[in-house]
């Protein structure tokens, strides 16, 4: 076929007789014109452009802004270029009808299409590069292409063309959007002026962009890269090369910190406040103010989210529409032809109009939408569109949902720091309920916020899809529908089930964890008392609860997973078979591949419709706690010590005498959240008041509850003083500091606070700051951070007061013991110190402060008598003296009452005497005496506290926690040892390998862990299932399409064949409900299996590890295995892995029958799996790091919230609100940025694979289009039905891989603890051949005997030899690290013993069965280890002794009357730890237990270092008494204890050096042992 412009069957197509503007084929060639001009211009431009910045490779984005009307332009391109597309379609399809090829009628379509694409990528260079002059060519395009267009509609105007033409409507269309975009280009000029005016405007980026740190860009690019993520790429990528850290992410845009949406919120909810002050029973509503706040983008969200539902529709449409063009080809075609060659001589003849030129066959706009081909480019557009609204609405959505939570968060924080106290003491608030408001509740409102939109695109969703199956099916559809419907509400009661499991599981999960706490806390004592088993036991009994609870879960799971796919099979069955039944006739292939697409898409809202409706229940209720919590009461306004300026004056007057009582409790502090520097204040002298600094007068103060607590309170305290405040306990000392302060509610009377050091001209009180005070609390608070940022607390280091404050406390021993120095991590999360080392941090803090007032409240208390003598002097005498600071001290220690400059004595809340101790001596005789005899007392306990040196003590149990140091940090590496094991050439392509690898070897084990039965029966239901359900829609198109001539797979005979169809089509589809029932049961049956195995032997490995493993590995670590990777074993792998397969199936076999319909689409399958494969491959990556991220910035949020609320009042006291909640923000804001990089991945993800959806579609239509003899029409209608699916599903194919690879790394940590060593349990004797008394006497035979803790460690016993008789008392003494505790691990088997060996009773120990051995000897240890359950689980948790046998136990170790006087006697309740008895209590408790297993060997390994004198000596006594015909070998820790003994042995470095009476050995002057008593005495 010849080609031509004007086509070449017509000779008159040339003819320009009567004018240019009357040949339309000229005005083609006219619209030309201005797209040629374009390309011409804009190459060079973008060539040059291009060349230049390619030497920059990328403009770094501080260059970017975007021009007046930027979307806009980018929306009418966009508009522009679908019109041309229709243009070019109908130019095409005109085309086709004529003889030969008229180009005419679709180049300059073509052309338009290119220079309208141009343009856009032509804009979008200039605006990155900020050169606004150029834009003037393409102010030059739209005015030419405006102009000529419009001489063309002109033109078919005057021809009387109608709407009816699609031409015509198309070129009106063309009009209106050139006239537009030319509107758009006149604006940039008028707002820009950058030409025909004088003064061109200057502009610079946005903020955020000039700002390198933010690399969140979705807010400032364009419109196309907005909508496809883009920008996103070179960080997805760049995942491959290094993994993805904070630095990486780097900061929130402003927008969307926390605080300026918590400014937002803020705002919103006092304009709330003012609405309900004067209505008393009326709450402020949340509700409102988060409209208010964030209404704007929920409505964008929402209505993206219809367009995309409305756009869903098109899918189902179209499918009908191409089905049909084929059933309807043969007849069409000759109508077609008749009607074409009927116009077309009509108009070649020229009669009516002798001028038209007739070359223009016209196409009205159904004709056009008959075609298939252009339904196939409609409906691969249609995808596209709807697929970039829904992730447009997702993302909107989420970004509002974090903006929402850091608003949230931050005002719960402000909220929280101005709670009062009393709310927190009084129990109205708790702790708990805070962490939950941050935790839970805030994250229930963002998932609500996500799943806001659909709560109304829902029910419109609903509404279209019916009406049109109406449409299709007539009465039919409605049955289809009501099935949908009626199923729906049971689908809403498994979830409500879904939760109630969910709850019953954590409460389990919480019981078996707490067990499992106890057991690795005690597991030594376990051990050496041979009762790990008993333990284990109780756990296990826990477990299968959980699992009972698990099970339910898991049962309402696949429930819930059943009704999601069998909902859809039932509703089509429904249909169908009331469909033949009342007309008579099957449904047409296009009816049914129609409604069978639309009843997928009904699903799925309905199915998410259970989910929203309980997730608006549950923000119902967290907006409820929230709004309860934000009008809770607040801390009075103490003015006289706050930074505001507002009260300035207020603050003046008070000390003239403002009741204190007209504090407005309710009124919000107006704090700005920005740190602002407190203004100094105009000093106001008041003579009465210029000695003391604080001063209250006739104070009444109350924790809330309108009682006084203090009454009648007159006290002043001293400037540059010392103030002890004393008394006993409960009498109010520490209401008294924190009355003070402000926290509690002044009833009446006020406090005075003197501003008067002005009059210090020494610059270092001018420099301190006046409005904070230094205060200790009473219970240590610490911070998470080092031990140097715990002790400067925000203040600048200076290293000089530094060590002045470490050495006053005499903190520098005990940070030489940690890993770090003064940078170790302490606090919840860091390693955990003892209490006096705690409370020493905190008076280290209170003294290193600048500020001129410190409170210390009781700092000794947990200071044995060395420390608090040397903070005495070191730190209060001498530091705070010397710095003129005026101290106010709580204490009981009446001996340092002779160094106080002011004596308050309290009593009952009053103050009993006031004045220094002259006075008292003077005035108060008998409160002096009384003070003395105390004092007395204290002073011979003193002698008594010199030998129990406690801080030693103390540090030695911080030593034991370090020294497996190194090993802790090979525990922490085992994660990645297999990274490195082939790192050592550390060439990249090994670690990318690794990075991009799935865990197949690790899923491996998690599969076959629930083992091969269930395995196999899972796969091969699996496949059964979708095989089923694949031959349920075959079934169907073969039934819909059966032509009489085909060969039909039922009889031909009409009843029968009916019949036979609907049957099997009943069939089947009933097969494949039960299947899914089958399917989903079995998949979680074997995950519940796999989890229950998984625990098992984790539980049985870790119980009978080694000894060394527990030292070496921290707590933490372990207890990890057993919460957070269990719970994700149990509850989240086995739906990730449903999910995974189904989808993944589902694309297989979408994918099989796709080319069993039409094979040509195999073709095209090769470079799109190439594409999914790369996208897959580098998203999973990526969203491991980010999850990661996201993870780990969770937890530090959540930390500082609680730390914060345990510390309100110091935090308080020292002023520090402002660094806290800048801190806060920073956290809140390294969070959000995690969580939105990693919800922009996954939107990042799903477009590319839906636009690779819609491309399968497209190819799938196309190839079953082509004029090939084609295929049957049921089979093309089956295959766009299927492709159609595949864009759902494939995007959750990467999503649930990416998911499983993050939740398998639990399968892998576990299985890492599962390769450990057990301890060699069995022996080499036979327990008959141990006599069942042994050991009897008690004889022990040391030979030999060598001693290490592992294999490649150096032994600490060497070649120790000792023989004991029977019934001897030995003493084993040595410095730390001698070896004593080694040797007496020994006798249990504890430690490895290499060489030589220990006889007992003339049996080799080493061949007996471990648990006899152990079970047959017994010991105390150092710390007593008591477990929750009752008295009598702790003494005999084997359940073999009578009460008797316990209560003579209880008698001889002193405790029976103490027991008897408990509710339940031996049944009284012991709490976790036993922390409900004092340490001496429990040590006696342990003697107890020890005396009830009747062993004749006891062992005593340093049972008296923790305990006071008074229970020493009932030890003593004991084992001299009910012990005497027993051998006891005691470790000493003081020496004094073992005097007594029959034996004593000094050992240095693991070598016995001396070994005789302690009378002989005390009668070698030079001996070791006389220079450690000398040392002692």
């Amino acid at each position: 076929m010849k080609v031509a412009f004007c086509g070449n069957d017509n000779p008159s197509a040339y003819n320009i007789s009567a004018g240019f503007l009357k040949n339309v084929c000229f005005l083609d060639a006219l619209n030309l014109v201005p797209h040629v001009f374009l390309l011409f211009i804009t190459f060079p431009i973008l060539f040059i452009g291009w060349g230049s910045q390619s030497s920059k490779v990328q403009i770094h984005h501080n260059t970017w802004l975007h021009f007046p009307g930027h979307n806009l332009r980018w929306i009418l391109t966009f508009t522009l270029l679908f019109v041309h597309v229709c243009e070019i379609g109908e130019g095409i399809v005109s085309d086709a009808q004529l003889k030969s090829r008229h180009l005419h009628l679709f180049l300059p379509a073509i052309m338009g299409f290119v220079a309208a694409t141009t343009s856009i990528v032509y804009y979008h260079n200039i605006e990155t590069s900020n050169f606004p002059k150029l834009l003037l060519a393409l102010f030059l395009y739209w005015v030419m292409a405006f102009v000529t267009k419009t001489i063309k509609l002109v033109r078919y105007c005057q021809d009387g063309f109608s709407f009816q033409q699609l031409r015509f409507c198309i070129t009106g269309l063309m009009v209106v959007l050139y006239g537009l975009l030319m509107a758009v280009e006149i604006n940039v000029i008028r707002v820009r002026k950058y030409v025909f005016f004088t003064d061109p405007q200057k502009v610079k980026p946005p903020e955020d962009l000039q700002d390198l740190g933010v690399r969140f860009l979705q807010p400032f690019v364009n419109l196309l890269s907005k909508a496809t993520y883009w920008w996103m790429n070179t960080l997805i990528i760049s995942a491959h090369r290094k993994p993805i850290d904070l630095k990486a992410i780097g900061k929130l845009p402003i927008a969307m910190r926390a605080l300026t949406n918590y400014v937002r919120l803020k705002d919103a909810y006092e304009e709330q406040k003012k609405k309900v002050e004067d209505k008393p029973n009326r709450k402020p509503s949340i509700w409102l103010a988060m409209y208010r706040a964030f209404g704007r983008p929920i409505l964008l969200s929402s209505t993206f989210r219809y367009l995309a539902d409305l756009l869903g529709f098109a899918g189902p449409l179209c499918i009908s529409g191409i089905v049909m063009s084929f059933s309807n080809e043969t007849e069409d075609d000759i109508l077609l032809t008749n009607a074409t060659s009927a116009n077309y001589t009509a108009l070649t003849s020229g009669a009516i109009y002798p001028v038209r030129n007739s070359t223009d066959p016209f196409l009205t706009s159904t004709n056009f939408l008959k075609t298939a081909y252009v339904l196939a480019v409609l409906l691969f557009l249609a995808l596209i569109l709807q697929r970039t609204f829904l992730q447009a609405s997702y993302y909107v959505t989420i970004e509002t949902g974090i903006n929402l939570r850091g608003a949230l968060l931050a005002m719960i924080y402000n909220k929280m720091l101005r709670l009062s106290t009393s709310n927190l003491s009084m129990g109205e608030m708790t702790l708990g309920q805070i962490n939950n408001l941050v935790a839970i509740e805030t994250n229930q409102l963002m998932w609500f916020l996500f799943l806001c939109p659909n709560l109304w695109a829902m029910p419109v969703q609903i509404i279209m899809g019916v009406i049109l199956l109406y449409n299709l099916l007539g009465q039919s559809a409605l049955v289809g529908a009501a099935v949908i419907v009626l199923l729906a509400p049971i689908q809403y009661f498994i979830a409500t089930k879904l939760a109630e499991a969910q709850k019953s599981t954590l409460d389990y999960s919480t019981e078996r964890l707490k067990k499992t706490n106890e057991i690795l806390k005690g597991i030594k004592l376990l051990k050496l008392y041979a009762w790990e088993h008993i333990f284990c036991r109780s756990v296990e009994e826990t477990r299968v609860k959980e699992l009972t609870s698990l099970k339910t879960f898991a049962l309402y799971t696949s429930l819930s997973i059943f009704m999601n796919a069998a909902i859809p099979i039932a509703a089509v069955l429904a249909t169908f078979v009331t469909y033949t039944y009342i007309k008579e006739e099957p449904p047409t292939t296009a009816q049914a591949f129609a409604s069978l697409s639309l009843f997928h898409i009904l699903v799925t809202p309905l199915f998410l419709l259970s989910t929203v409706v309980r997730f608006a229940v549950k923000a119902i209720i967290s907006v409820q706690k929230l709004n309860e919590f934000l009008i809770s009461d607040e801390i009075g306004d103490d003015s006289w010590r706050n930074g505001d300026t507002a009260l300035t004056c207020e603050s003046c007057k008070k000390h003239t005498g403002l009741p204190s009582k007209a504090i407005n409790r309710k009124q919000p502090l107006r704090h700005q959240l920005d740190s602002y520097e407190p203004p100094l204040r105009i000093p106001t002298r008041h003579l009465d008041i210029d000695d003391c600094a604080i001063k209250v007068t006739n104070g009444y103060f109350s924790w809330g509850s309108g009682l006084a607590t203090l009454s009648n309170i007159d006290i002043r305290i001293p400037t540059g003083q010392m103030t002890m405040i004393v008394g006993q306990v409960g009498c109010g000392k520490s209401s008294l500091l924190l009355a003070v302060l402000g926290e509690m509610q002044a009833l009446e009377g006020k406090v005075h606070w003197n501003r008067g050091y002005e009059s210090e001209s020494s610059f270092e009180a001018s420099r301190r700051n006046r409005y904070s005070v230094a205060y200790a609390a009473q219970k240590p608070w610490l911070l998470n951070a080092t031990v140097e940022e715990n002790i400067t607390f925000g203040s600048p280091f200076n290293k000089q007061r530094y060590k002045a404050v470490t050495d006053a406390c005499s903190l520098q021993p005990d940070i030489d013991l940690l890993p770090f120095g003064d940078q170790t991590e302490i606090g919840e999360r860091g390693i955990n110190l003892s209490g006096g080392q705690r409370q020493r941090i905190c008076v280290a803090r209170a003294l290193y402060q600048n500020t001129n007032i410190v409170f210390l409240d009781d700092p000794f208390s947990a200071l044995d008598i060395h420390l608090s003598d040397h903070l005495m002097q070191e730190g209060i005498l001498k530091f705070l003296k010397d710095d003129k600071r005026t101290l106010v001290l709580v204490t009981h220690k009446l001996q340092y009452l002779p160094h106080a400059d002011w004596i308050i004595a309290m009593k009952d809340g009053t103050v009993l005497r006031e004045g220094t101790l002259k006075d008292i001596q003077t005035k108060d005789v008998e409160l002096y005496e009384h003070w003395k005899t105390l004092m007395n007392r204290q002073d011979q306990e003193l002698e008594k506290d010199m030998e129990a040196d406690q801080t030693t003590l103390e540090r030695k149990t911080l030593r034991r926690a370090m020294y497996p140091r190194e090993s802790k940090a090979q525990l922490e590496d085992e994660d990645e040892e297999e990274e490195e094991e082939e790192e050592d050439d550390d060439n990249m392509s090994t670690v990318m390998r690794l990075r991009t690898n799935l865990p197949w070897k690790t899923c491996w084990q998690y599969l076959t862990s629930g083992g091969f039965l269930l395995l196999s029966l899972m796969i091969f239901s699996k496949l059964l299932k979708h095989s089923v359900i694949v031959a349920i829609d075959y079934w169907l198109a073969q039934w819909t399409s059966m032509t009489n001539n085909g060969k039909a797979l039922c009889s031909t005979e009409e009843p029968a064949r009916k019949t036979c169809y609907v049957a099997v089509f009943s069939i089947l589809s009933g097969a494949g409900i039960v299947l899914c029932l089958v399917t989903s049961l079995t998949v979680e049956w074997m995950g519940l299996t796999a989890a229950k195995n998984l625990h098992h032997d984790l539980l049985n490995k870790i119980i009978l590890g080694p000894i060394r493993f527990f030292d070496t590995t921290p707590l933490g670590l372990i207890l990890n295995r057993f919460s957070a990777d269990t719970n994700i074993i149990d509850q989240h792998i086995p739906p990730t892995l449903e999910s995974l397969s189904r989808s993944t199936l589902l694309c297989l076999s979408a994918i099989g029958i796709i080319s069993y319909a039409t094979p040509w689409f195999v073709v095209a399958l090769v470079p799109l799996g190439i594409a999914f494969y790369f996208i897959q491959k580098y998203f999973r990556v990526a969203s491991k790091d980010l999850q990661e991220l996201d993870d780990s910035t969770q937890l530090p949020l959540l930390c500082h919230f609680s730390e914060t609320a345990e510390g309100l009042t110091t935090i308080r006291a020292f002023r520090h609100e402002p660094r806290f909640k800048q801190r806060m923000l920073e956290l809140t804001d390294t969070n959000n940025i995690a969580y939105l990089f990693l919800s922009a991945a996954n939107r990042w993800l799903e477009v590319r694979t839906d636009y690779l959806g819609a491309f399968i579609v497209l190819t799938a239509a196309v190839a079953s289009i082509s004029p090939n003899d084609g295929p049957k029409s049921g089979l093309v209608g089956l295959g766009l039905l299927y492709a159609l699916t595949i864009t759902n599903y494939l995007n959750w194919v990467v999503r649930n891989l990416a998911d499983l690879e993050v939740q398998m790394s639990a399968v892998k940590k576990v299985n890492s603890f599962l390769n450990m060593e057990s301890e060699n349990y069995e022996g080499t004797m036979d327990i008959s051949q141990v006599p069942k008394d042994w050991p009897q006497e008690g004889e022990i035979k040391i030979e030999n005997l060598c001693v290490r803790y592992e294999n490649n460690l150096k032994p600490v016993l060497k070649h120790v030899k000792a023989y004991i008789k029977p019934g001897q008392k030995v003493g084993i003494c040595g410095r730390t690290g001698s070896g004593k505790s080694s040797l007496s691990l020994a006798f249990f088997r504890m430690v490895d013993i290499f060489d030589g060996k220990i006889v007992i009773d003339g049996i080799d120990i080493s061949k007996i069965p471990l648990d006899m051995l152990r079970s047959r000897l017994s010991i105390i240890l150092q710390d007593p280890i008591l477990f929750s359950g009752s008295i009598r689980f702790n003494l005999d948790p084997e359940c073999k002794c009578t009460d008797d046998t316990l209560w003579e136990a209880l008698e001889i170790a002193q405790l029976k009357n103490m027991v008897k006087s408990l509710p339940g006697g031996l049944d009284a309740i012991v709490t976790e730890g036993g922390e409900n008895f004092s340490v001496g209590q429990r040590q006696l408790f342990c003697l107890a237990r020890a005396f009830v297993r009747k062993s004749s060997i006891l062992i005593m390994d340093e049972a008296t270092a923790s305990i006071d004198m008074a229970t020493e000596n009932i030890l003593q006594k004991v084992v001299m008494t009910a012990f005497a015909d027993r051998t006891v070998v005691t470790i000493a820790h003081r020496v004094h204890t073992i005097l007594t003994a029959d034996l004593v042995i000094v050992m240095k470095r693991g070598v016995i050096l001396e070994y005789d009476t302690p009378e002989n050995l005390l009668a070698q002057e030079d001996g070791i042992f006389a220079s450690f008593v000398r040392a002692d005495m």
